[in-house]
C-alpha cells in the first residue's frame, strides 16, 4: 500500500503514486503512466514489482477517466484540507529559527508516517513539498542535514523514513506534533477525545 499520510480511512494518494501533481493533464497522465506500469510489470526481471504496479493500476483507473477523476479530486482536496498544518510558509527563510521549524516539521511528518506502518513507513519529496508548502528544492538542505546526522533514511522504494534515532530526537526535544496537540499525554483521555482538534488529529496516528 501506499505509504502516504491519509486523513480519510482507506484513501489513497493516486496523484502520489503516480508522482504527479493533482493539476496534471489527461496526456501526461497517460504518459507517466505507461512508463510505470512498464517499470512495474511483474514480467520486468530488474524493476517488476508487483505490489507497485497494482497501486499503479488502480492510480490510473482512478484519474484516466474525467469522471471518476472529479469525484476523486472533491476526496483528495477533504482530505488534503484536514492534514496538521505544521509549516507556516512565511517561516521558509534563511532565518536559524526558519530552518528549525522546517527540519522539525520534515521530521514530525515522517514520524506519523512510519508510527502508521512501521516497515515501510516512508514519504516521497513531492508529497512532503505538497504537506509543508514548501519548494522542494528549499528541502534539499534540510534532507541532507537529517540524513547525515542518522534521523532519517532511503528506503528502497525511494521515499524518506525516520530512523530510531530520529524518533528519539522528535521525543526529547519535544517537537511540532507534541507541542500542539500533546499526543502522548493527553491522547487516551475523555477531555481529549471530546476535544475536535485531537479528534482530527488521531485520524493521522
Amino acid at each position: 500500500m501506499s505509504t502516504t499520510i491519509d486523513i480519510t480511512p482507506g484513501f489513497q494518494d493516486y496523484y502520489e503514486t503516480l508522482q504527479l501533481s493533482p493539476h496534471a493533464d489527461a496526456e501526461t497522465i497517460d504518459r507517466v503512466f505507461r512508463i510505470l506500469v512498464k517499470r512495474y510489470h511483474p514480467d520486468n526481471s530488474d524493476t517488476g514489482n508487483s505490489e507497485k504496479f497494482s497501486e499503479v493500476m488502480d492510480a490510473h483507473r482512478a484519474l484516466s477517466d474525467p469522471e471518476k477523476r472529479a469525484a476523486y479530486d472533491v476526496r483528495y482536496d477533504e482530505n488534503r484540507s484536514h492534514v496538521l498544518k505544521i509549516f507556516d510558509e512565511a517561516s521558509a527563510g534563511d532565518s536559524f529559527a526558519g530552518d528549525r521549524r522546517i527540519l522539525e516539521s520534515l521530521l514530525s511528518l515522517l514520524y506519523i508516517s512510519r508510527r502508521r506502518d512501521a516497515d515501510r513507513g516512508g514519504m516521497g519529496v513531492i508529497q512532503m513539498e505538497r504537506l509543508l508548502g514548501c519548494p522542494a528544492e528549499h528541502l534539499g538542505f534540510h534532507v541532507w542535514y537529517l540524513r547525515e546526522k542518522g534521523w532519517i533514511e532511503r528506503l528502497d522504494n525511494g521515499h524518506l523514513a525516520i530512523t530510531a534515532g530520529g524518533v528519539d530526537h522528535v521525543i526529547e526535544h519535544d517537537s511540532i506534533i507534541f507541542r500542539r496537540d500533546r499526543l502522548l499525554a493527553e491522547r487516551n483521555s475523555p477531555e481529549a477525545s471530546s476535544s475536535p482538534r485531537n479528534r482530527d488529529f488521531e485520524l493521522l496516528t
